[in-house]
């Protein structure tokens, strides 16, 4: 009777911690639908983003070729 609860603590409470947190630590790693849109709105904003300071440097580069030596 001295050995069941040996064995729980020794064997079974160690298991189960260990997958406790394996299965926190995998929940943690996947992305929700909701964290996948907001990655796709942060990736659409740094494109336009991109584009307009492309823009920009296109139209200063015609008025003003010197701009990016000051």
């Amino acid at each position: 009777m001295d050995t069941v609860p040996i064995l729980l603590v020794v064997i079974v409470l160690p298991l189960f911690i260990i997958f406790h947190y394996i299965t926190k630590w995998k929940s943690l790693k996947s992305l929700t639908g909701e964290d996948e849109k907001i990655l796709a709105e942060l990736w659409d904003s740094a494109e336009r983003i991109e584009g307009r300071i492309t823009n920009i440097e296109r139209i200063l580069d015609t008025e003003n070729p010197e701009w990016r030596t000051r």
